[in-house]
């Protein structure tokens, strides 16, 4: 067990996909914060811009709703639901408008019947499964070392959490450019202020990349110790 939580393969693969997720997560608060400075020279609000891209689209079955917390920003497609946080709901920033809009590019995604968002609710259940039993399969494996077929069962499991957030990029990549070309196409921000609705986004997009990148150097780690382990028996 101190083999498990303290190898150099936590330093050299885990650790870096580690630091990356941490500089993601900073980066996209100062950029938020940054550009949350930056008020949009037609006064629209987050939720005044959410609403043109569902106008755009020709979606009138959407509401937009206001809910707590910094940056908790979602579509909710089962209640057909845009819900915009504190700092985005009522907020004329240029940063807050690219949030808006990028959520409302997902209620497009759905009244189109975007394929890769259609995939990855289609894997929901299993990847929860993998999700909540991948690592606790793996730890038995680790522990007893008769069980190590268990193991890769694990790692198995484990890995559909790294399909889940393949699958998620493109969904993400895509609600963002409809936002953004749907706030080029109408207007909504222009000059510095659209550069900086664009900055957030892809600020917010490095999260997810983020998330991937942590996911496979943990399986990766899980792979190594489980090869190690095989050839010792």
């Amino acid at each position: 067990m101190p083999f498990f939580y303290f190898d150099p393969l936590y330093i050299l693969i885990v650790v870096p996909a580690m630091l990356l997720g941490l500089f993601a997560q900073l980066n996209v608060n100062r950029t938020f914060k940054k550009y949350s400075r930056m008020q949009n020279s037609r006064h629209m609000t987050g939720a005044d811009a959410a609403m043109e891209i569902l106008r755009h689209y020709g979606i009138f079955d959407v509401r937009i709703e206001r809910v707590s917390g910094h940056l908790t920003d979602h579509f909710d497609p089962r209640s057909k639901v845009i819900r915009l946080s504190d700092s985005v709901y009522n907020s004329t920033s240029a940063a807050a408008i690219g949030v808006a809009c990028h959520e409302a590019g997902h209620a497009a995604q759905y009244a189109q019947g975007y394929k890769p968002i259609k995939f990855r609710n289609a894997i929901i259940p299993i990847c929860n499964i993998g999700s909540n039993i991948g690592i606790p399969l793996i730890l038995i494996g680790l522990i007893f070392s008769a069980l190590n077929w268990l193991m890769m069962v694990g790692i198995i499991l484990y890995a559909l959490v790294a399909v889940f957030q393949l699958v998620t990029l493109p969904v993400e990549f895509n609600a963002s450019s409809r936002a953004l070309q749907v706030i080029g196409e109408e207007n909504l921000l222009a000059g510095e202020e659209y550069t900086a609705a664009k900055k957030t986004l892809r600020a917010a997009a490095l999260t997810y990349v983020a998330s991937l990148a942590a996911t496979l150097a943990t399986l990766l780690r899980f792979l190594i110790l489980y090869m190690v382990r095989s050839n010792d028996r």
